[in-house]
């Protein structure tokens, strides 16, 4: 039955063999499906293995998988095509393996750097000098390490979690709007990286929220299917 435009996960998802052999690094895997999937719906499965450099039974497999869990949804459009779409859950799931993958991996400090430091810098060469970051981490620690060469001033950090008022010689807020006149948003949040976009958005401008790309932020909302 064909229900909303949507096929039986068995028709649509069957046109390779499941490959059974389950690789150790599944949750590397499963996160770069979803962020693959998050960025670009038209991707096929043959240009997400390509993407990924896994084989394309294996990206059939994961996502099989993503599908049965409730990750992912899948619709078929015209020429005998399929789309790919992320549902809440699958953000909710991309965003914690985005926080689980990076406190593991030994080249956090070392991505962060460069990546912080690159925000920082588009920031400088955009007029931006009074940026906020949000999330007291491992994250902010390293963005405020960053931001010593004076093209930029980090004013504070928002986050409406913490308890404490400063951080790290910065104050501590629950809104970039307690900061005065903020230029720029960077997010530095570990653990829910996604959610806390999501939030700010809803009170600043969005093209001024940036990440370092290892967050892995999703700017498209998800789509609410049945």
């Amino acid at each position: 039955m064909n229900i909303g435009g949507f096929r039986p996960l068995g028709a649509c998802l069957d046109e390779f063999p499941e490959t059974p052999a389950v690789p150790a690094d599944e949750a590397e895997i499963t996160l770069g499906m979803l962020t693959a999937v998050g960025e670009n719906s038209a991707h096929t499965q043959r240009s997400m293995a390509s993407e990924l450099g896994i084989a394309l039974g294996l990206a059939n497999a994961y996502l099989k998988r993503c599908a049965r869990k409730g990750l992912i949804k899948v619709q078929q459009i015209p020429a005998n095509r399929y789309a790919y779409y992320l549902t809440p859950k699958g953000f909710a799931e991309k965003s914690r393996l985005t926080a689980e993958f990076l406190t593991q991996s030994f080249n956090f400090f070392r991505e962060s750097r460069d990546q912080c430091s690159e925000v920082l810098r588009q920031c400088a060469a955009r007029g931006w000098r009074r940026i906020a970051l949000a999330g007291v981490s491992d994250l902010s620690d390293i963005a405020t390490l960053c931001a010593t060469d004076g093209a930029v001033e980090l004013v504070g950090i928002v986050d409406p979690s913490r308890n404490e008022t400063t951080y790290a010689g910065l104050p501590v807020v629950a809104s970039p709007k307690m900061l005065g006149g903020v230029d720029a948003v960077v997010i530095t949040d570990l653990k829910a990286p996604q959610a806390a976009f999501d939030r700010l958005i809803q009170v600043f401008p969005q093209d001024r929220v940036l990440a370092p790309a290892l967050l892995k932020i999703s700017r498209r909302r998800p789509i609410l299917v049945e």
